[in-house]
C-alpha cells in the first residue's frame, strides 16, 4: 500500500488562491475514481475536485471555510502499490493526524463517546420507581414535547383556537414546540412553552411576553465571504454617486401587455427587464463611458462596444451576476429567454465561470420588494448600475386633468472618477425618454 496525494489544482485564469466550501468525503472512506472529493470556490464560480485514483481517505488538508492556495495538499489517499509520495517523505499532516476529527466537515456525525448512547441516556433520565404503590396512582406528568424541526419559512401546524389563544398571549407559535400529528401545535404544548420560559415570561396589559436570549453564529464561508469581499472592495475603491429619476411606464407597460398577449404563447412572456435592457443599449451608443471597465490599479478605463450586461440574480446562497453577453445583438424575445436561463443556471448551480464574468454594465431589481429608492453598488470593476424600483399606480398631471398614472424611479449609482455627473444624469434622462416613448426603442 502507498499514500497518493492531492494536491489543489490549477484552475486558470491566474488564480493564486480558493476557499475550500465542502467536503464530499471524511476520512476512512472509500472512493472511486472521479468521484468528487471537495468543492471549492474561485472569485467567480464553484469547482467540483474529483479523485484521479481509487483509494481510502487518510487525511483531508483543511476546514471547509478555509482559503488554500492553488498546489498545497488538498486531501491524501492510501492506495494500493506505491503512491506519488515518495518514502522517507514527511508523514501525514500533523493536524489530521494527530485529530482527524477536526479537518472534517462540521456537518459529519459525531464519535459514539460524545454523547451516552440513547437507551443509556433514556435510563439516566427515567425517575426511580416508587418503595410501594399509592392508593391512588397520580397522573403522570407531561412530558415537554420534543422539537420540531422546522425550516425558515414554515408555517406552524396549528388549530385556529389554538393560533387565537398564542395571538392573546403573544406567543410566536413558530418557536413552540408542536407535539400533536405531524408536529401540530396543541393547548397542552402552549401550556409547556409557557411553563419552560418561568420568570422569562411576563403579563403585560393582559398578554404574556416572552424574554429570548438564544444567539447564532453564522460562519461567513463560501459565496456569502464572495458577496462580502466583493461589496467591500467596491465601496472601498470606488467613489460611488447615486442619481434618481422617476419615469412614466404606463405606455411601456401597455406595449408589453401586447406584446405577451399577442406573442406570448409562441415567443415567451416578456418582462420589464428585456425593455430596459434594450433602452440601455440604445443609450449607451451615446455615453460610450458608461460601457464600460475601469482599471484603476492601470489607470486605464476599456470602453466598450459590445454591451454585456450583468442580472444581478439573488440564489438560495446569495447575489449573483450571470452575464447576458451581446445585448446589442438581441431582440426583446432573445434577451428575455436569456434572463431567464441565466437565472435558472444561478439558482441551480450549473452556471459556469464564462457566464459570471464579463459584464460591462449592470442591470439591478428587486421586483415587487424595489421600494422608492435605493442606492445599488458598482459591480467593480465597472463604472455604472441601473436599478429598478418597483411600479406604483398613482395620480398624475397630464395636460392639465388628473389621470392615473403607472410610475417608477431608475435608482442609478456611478463611478464618479470615470462618469461626470451631468453625463450620468443625461444618460439616465435618455433611458427615460426611450421607455416613457417605447415606439423609440425600436427606431434606428
Amino acid at each position: 500500500m502507498g499514500i497518493h496525494v492531492i494536491k489543489m489544482p490549477d484552475i486558470g485564469e491566474g488564480i493564486a488562491e480558493v476557499e475550500l466550501v465542502a467536503w464530499h468525503v471524511k476520512i476512512g472512506d472509500m472512493v472511486a475514481e472521479d468521484q468528487p472529493l471537495a468543492d471549492v470556490m474561485t472569485d467567480k464560480a464553484t469547482v467540483e475536485i474529483p479523485a484521479p485514483v481509487v483509494g481510502r481517505v487518510v487525511a483531508l488538508g483543511g476546514d471547509v471555510g478555509q482559503v488554500m492556495a492553488v498546489g498545497g495538499e488538498l486531501i491524501r489517499l492510501e492506495v494500493e502499490g506505491e503512491g506519488n509520495l515518495k518514502p522517507g517523505a514527511e508523514a501525514p499532516p500533523a493536524k489530521a493526524a494527530a485529530a482527524p476529527a477536526a479537518v472534517q466537515p462540521a456537518a459529519s456525525a459525531p464519535s459514539p463517546q460524545a454523547a451516552p448512547a440513547p437507551k443509556a441516556a433514556a435510563e439516566a433520565a427515567a425517575p426511580a420507581k416508587p418503595s410501594a404503590p399509592s392508593a391512588a396512582p397520580a397522573k403522570p406528568a407531561r412530558q415537554a414535547p420534543a422539537a420540531v424541526a422546522r425550516q425558515p419559512g414554515d408555517k406552524p401546524l396549528a388549530s385556529p383556537a389554538v393560533r387565537k389563544r398564542a395571538w392573546d398571549l403573544g406567543i410566536e407559535l413558530r418557536y413552540v414546540p408542536g407535539s400533536g400529528p405531524a408536529g401540530r401545535i396543541l393547548h397542552e404544548d402552549l401550556d409547556a412553552y409557557l411553563q419552560g420560559q418561568g420568570a422569562g415570561a411576563q403579563a403585560r396589559g393582559g398578554v404574556a411576553y416572552s424574554e429570548r436570549n438564544d444567539e447564532e453564529n453564522v460562519p461567513v464561508i463560501g459565496l456569502r465571504r464572495k458577496i462580502a469581499q466583493k461589496m467591500a472592495e467596491s465601496k472601498r475603491r470606488i467613489p460611488h454617486f447615486s442619481y434618481v429619476e422617476e419615469i412614466d411606464v404606463t405606455e411601456l407597460e401597455e406595449l408589453r401587455a401586447s406584446l405577451n398577449q399577442k406573442w406570448g404563447a409562441t415567443r415567451g412572456k416578456l418582462t420589464l427587464l428585456p425593455l430596459l435592457a434594450r433602452a440601455m443599449v440604445v443609450a449607451l451608443r451615446d455615453f460610450p463611458q458608461i460601457n464600460a471597465r475601469y482599471d484603476d490599479e492601470g489607470g486605464v478605463v476599456t470602453r466598450y462596444g459590445a454591451v454585456h450586461i450583468g442580472i444581478a440574480t439573488q440564489s438560495d446562497g446569495g447575489l449573483m451576476v450571470p452575464v447576458m453577453r451581446h445585448a446589442e445583438a438581441r431582440d426583446l424575445w432573445s434577451m428575455a429567454a436569456e434572463i431567464v436561463r441565466l437565472a435558472e443556471a444561478v439558482r441551480t448551480g450549473s452556471a459556469s465561470r464564462d457566464e459570471l464574468s464579463g459584464s460591462t454594465i449592470t442591470i439591478t431589481s428587486l421586483g415587487p420588494l424595489g421600494g422608492i429608492v435605493t442606492t445599488p453598488v458598482i459591480n467593480h470593476p465597472e463604472v455604472g448600475i441601473v436599478g429598478v424600483n418597483r411600479i406604483v399606480e398613482r395620480p398624475a398631471i397630464r395636460n392639465g386633468a388628473v389621470v392615473a398614472r403607472k410610475l417608477m424611479n431608475l435608482s442609478s449609482s456611478f463611478d464618479h472618477r470615470v462618469v461626470d455627473g451631468m453625463d450620468a444624469a443625461r444618460f439616465i434622462q435618455a433611458v427615460r425618454a426611450l421607455l416613457e416613448q417605447p415606439a423609440l426603442l425600436f427606431v434606428e
